[in-house]
């Protein structure tokens, strides 16, 4: 009895060892899998807007694509503010810090409450992925001159082939001078 005691343990053993062996040949295979540092810290940017007067924008790079953060000047708010939804080809807001199925109004747009100058949009053209020109057309905000697009002072489109309004990253205010994208 108790040779089979200690061939079944000897079974076990080695069972346990090569199990391990397996795990840490393995190891290497799985790790490379993971996204590298870049990737990691390419997710989230904190940016310092402390420095963006009213009127001027910066254009800052997420994820591979160009972000506009504008500090709206009054003038460009209430213009935003004048447009009435059925007005618009892209009636929804597509801001991903706010619920799914807000209408595309300027509040719905911006940062929201207390921060209607703030405006954080993805800088790519929704029609065939340009990049517009800031602050040109005839609505003040962005254009297209690829094809045509034209987009008001919130980001929303308003003619030109392009059919919705442009992206919105999800951000959030870390404080009154810190943002975070992402």
């Amino acid at each position: 009895m108790t040779s089979q005691t200690r061939r079944d343990f000897l079974y076990l053993a080695t069972g346990v060892v090569g199990a391990v062996g397996v795990a840490g040949a393995g190891w290497p295979f799985i790790d490379q899998l993971r996204p590298d540092a870049g990737v990691l810290s390419a997710s989230t940017i904190d940016v310092d807007i402390s420095s963006i007067d009213r009127g001027m924008s910066i254009t800052v790079k997420w994820r591979g694509q160009p972000v506009i953060i504008r500090n709206r000047t009054e003038k460009e708010i209430e213009e935003a503010n004048r447009t009435r939804i059925d007005q618009l080809k892209d009636r929804m807001s597509r801001n991903p810090n706010i619920t799914a199925d807000a209408p595309a109004s300027d509040l719905a747009r911006s940062a929201g409450e207390g921060r209607e100058n703030w405006l954080i949009l993805i800088n790519v053209c929704t029609h065939l992925g340009c990049i517009p020109i800031g602050q040109s057309g005839p609505y003040g905000g962005w254009f297209c001159p690829c094809h045509g697009s034209i987009y008001d002072t919130a980001g929303r489109i308003r003619t030109g082939p392009a059919d919705k309004n442009l992206a919105i990253p999800p951000y959030q205010f870390l404080s009154d001078t810190m943002l975070r994208i992402g």
